[in-house]
């Protein structure tokens, strides 16, 4: 598919506590993001925090910023000052920057994620539509996004030329929205960051420890400084308050954003539009079905994504090598869909299935790399390696969305099973065994689920009538519509 082709739409789902923004290309969702007013994300705020301890060993340390758990800050994170510190390759030890109770202005980096705090920098970075101005940096970069090499020297030499004017002791980065775009849009982006950046000094200045000094924006005018590019075409939002609110910042900011807003009126709910609520539900599913045939397993762990490509029930038409050429194909955009809607992120390791031909692998490597193309999240993909699998890695910065929509099972306390009846049934024989040694008793009454006591009636009879013989116990049994398949008692009467 071509860039030509491509039209995207953005809607926008408000309630009192929670926002959803979804992301469609030619009427399929890509993306999906959470906001809600219980745990609302603190990436890019800016902090002025109080160092609580040093870590010479890690080169680190711990800032206080007024959340649940301390912030981490490493050495390569912490701006160096501009003079008195000469250029070195080797990082400063984190003794020189930074001192135990000392005050220091920072920005987060990666939301808190499990039991890890927030990752902090003193890199500050305030985004607007076209430009990232860096307070505390130096030079002028452009996104990787812009290929034209030479558009990326006419935006570099723009932006370089409008800090000179100013005589501006600091650096910026052109967005890949800026592509085109003329010397007085990138001067209104400067002028209204430059401010911003004196009012966040200002309030540091004034502000007490452990506060937050700047917010970033909500998530329906995050999408519209970050998603909306020349793709998109429309933007519906259900919200009366957010409309406005989204009409008065494109109005200040992006004008020809303004008349591709629209509020949602219609009485069906927005995300009822292209099943988008179904490919949420889908995605929280660990195995994907192709239209092939064949499925892929997602398995998110703490250290890594592991995906699993299966021919399952597609046999094709030719030969069993043009079959898993085929499904590693399909398999191939499906799971760069897949990162982007999940928003998985760290390491990922992609097992297909194993193909002899070495053109095969090749194509499908390409057609994983040119669907990851339009992903916001940057990653860095690696060939395929000699047991067949591709390493591949994708900025993690918020939570997934099974982080934030599920919790761990309380049945199986997150292993993702339990144990079989039989298994639970040879496991009350035991107790029972191990009560009869200890205690002395008449009867054994055993409290489980339905489908454990109908199979110690039917199959496990035998082994029950020689386990009451051997202990000279009688043991009855009380079904419990609340207790798990793996959960019982034995009560001793």
């Amino acid at each position: 598919m071509t860039d030509e082709s491509l039209r995207e739409e953005i809607l926008i789902n408000v309630t009192p506590s929670e926002v959803r923004a979804a992301l469609l290309e030619n009427g399929i969702l890509q993306e999906v993001h959470v906001e809600r007013s219980a745990r609302r994300g603190v990436i890019s705020n800016i902090y002025k925090g109080r160092v609580s301890r040093v870590l010479p060993g890690m080169q680190a340390a711990f800032i206080d910023i007024g959340l649940e758990r301390t912030g981490f800050l490493h050495v390569s994170d912490i701006a160096k000052p501009r003079i008195g510190v000469e250029t070195d390759e080797e990082l400063p030890n984190i003794r020189d920057l930074v001192r135990e109770g000392a005050e220091v202005l920072v920005q987060v980096v990666k939301d808190p994620l499990g039991n890890k705090g927030a990752r902090l920098t003193t890199h500050i970075t305030l985004p607007s539509r076209h430009l990232v101005l860096l307070p505390k940096g130096e030079g002028v970069g452009v996104s990787a996004r812009i290929e034209d090499e030479e558009e990326r020297e006419r935006l570099r030499e723009l932006v370089s030329g409008i800090l000179a004017e100013r005589d501006l002791e600091c650096g910026a980065i052109v967005r890949t929205v800026a592509e085109g775009a003329d010397a007085d849009a990138l001067r209104a982006d400067l002028k209204f960051l430059l401010k911003l950046w004196s009012v966040v000094q200002e309030r540091c200045s004034k502000g007490s420890v452990k506060t937050l000094v700047h917010e970033d924006l909500s998530l329906p005018l995050r999408v519209l400084r970050d998603l909306v590019t020349s793709d998109v075409e429309h933007i519906l939002v259900d919200s009366q308050a957010d409309f406005d609110a989204m009409r008065d910042f494109a109005d200040t900011f992006l004008p020809d954003v303004v008349p591709i807003i629209e509020q949602y009126r219609r009485r069906r709910p927005i995300f009822d539009l292209h099943g988008i609520e179904d490919d949420i539900r889908k995605a929280l599913d660990r195995s994907i079905p192709l239209k092939s045939g064949g499925y892929i397993i997602f398995d998110q762990t703490e250290a890594m994504t592991t995906v699993d490509v299966n021919t399952g029930g597609f046999v094709g038409h030719r030969n069993l090598e043009e079959t898993i050429y085929r499904t590693n194909l399909e398999a191939a955009v499906a799971i760069a869909r897949q990162l982007r809607l999940r928003n998985l992120g760290g390491i990922i390791i992609i097992d297909f299935i194993d193909m002899e031909l070495e053109d095969h692998r090749d194509n499908v490597l390409r057609v994983l790399e040119q669907s990851l193309a339009k992903d916001h999240a940057r990653h860095q993909l690696m060939p395929i390696s000699p047991l067949g699998l591709v390493e591949m890695t994708r900025k993690r910065t918020r939570e997934s969305l099974q982080h934030i929509l599920c919790e761990d099972c309380q049945t199986c306390e997150g292993r993702g099973f339990v144990m079989t009846a039989e298994t639970v049934c040879f496991e009350i024989f035991r107790e029972i065994i191990r009560q009869s040694r200890q205690f002395e008793f008449d009867e054994a009454m055993v409290l489980a689920h339905q489908n454990i006591i109908e199979l110690l009636l039917d199959e496990q009879a035998p082994s029950l009538a020689e386990l009451e013989e051997q202990t000279g116990k009688s043991i009855r049994f009380q079904p419990e519509a609340l207790y798990s398949q793996d959960q019982f008692d034995v009560v001793l009467m």
